[in-house]
């Protein structure tokens, strides 16, 4: 396989870039590459099936794409010294990118169920990496007993309803309500 020129791949971002914002406002559903050619100023589809077979192609790298910023949107600010800050710092980053890329989010919550790329699954990698934190601050005595992987879904639950509302409230506030209603839940 040949590698793609710089033109080719600039045009592929341009795509994957139109492509998440199309799913942010329109649903996954409603997607297609007449929409995402509309919005990437694009003269025809055929410009999108040159780079992409099909939309769950297209759909596999918009969320491969996401997935990886996020993953290192909040892992660099991540490194705390107890569970309890690390869960406070994990929970900041969260809003922080949705503060500063709500469509990738929108995106991302939209297309998760749809999407092939299979990383052992963000749900199950978000999820067991939460679930190990909220493990560890129990066996350092700063959370209390509770069922570490019922408390991830619950926190994660809460961070995806953030998303999906975060167009209507103060993310401000939300950051705020997140961190101290899992503090609450978690106890000490």
């Amino acid at each position: 396989m040949r590698a793609k020129s710089v033109t080719e791949q600039a045009r592929r971002a341009q795509i994957v870039a139109a492509a998440i914002a199309t799913i942010a406002e329109l649903d996954y559903a409603e997607t297609s590459f007449k929409a995402i050619a509309a919005r990437a100023g694009l003269s025809s589809t055929g410009l999108i099936s040159y780079h992409f077979r099909n939309k769950q192609e297209l759909v596999d790298v918009v969320f491969a794409d996401i997935l990886e910023r996020f993953q290192g949107f909040v892992s660099a600010r991540m490194g705390q010294a107890t569970a309890r800050e690390e869960l406070s710092a994990f929970l900041r980053a969260n809003v922080a990118f949705i503060r500063e890329h709500r469509d990738d989010m929108l995106a991302f919550l939209r297309i998760r169920a749809h999407a092939a790329v299979t990383d052992g699954g963000i749900a199950d990698s978000d999820h067991v990496g939460l679930a190990d934190l909220l493990r560890q601050g129990q066996e350092a005595g700063e959370f209390r007993g509770f069922d570490p992987d019922v408390m991830a879904v619950f926190v994660l639950a809460m961070r995806n309803g953030v998303v999906l509302r975060s167009g209507v409230l103060d993310l401000d506030v939300c950051e705020q309500e997140l961190i101290a209603a899992v503090e609450l839940a978690t106890g000490g």
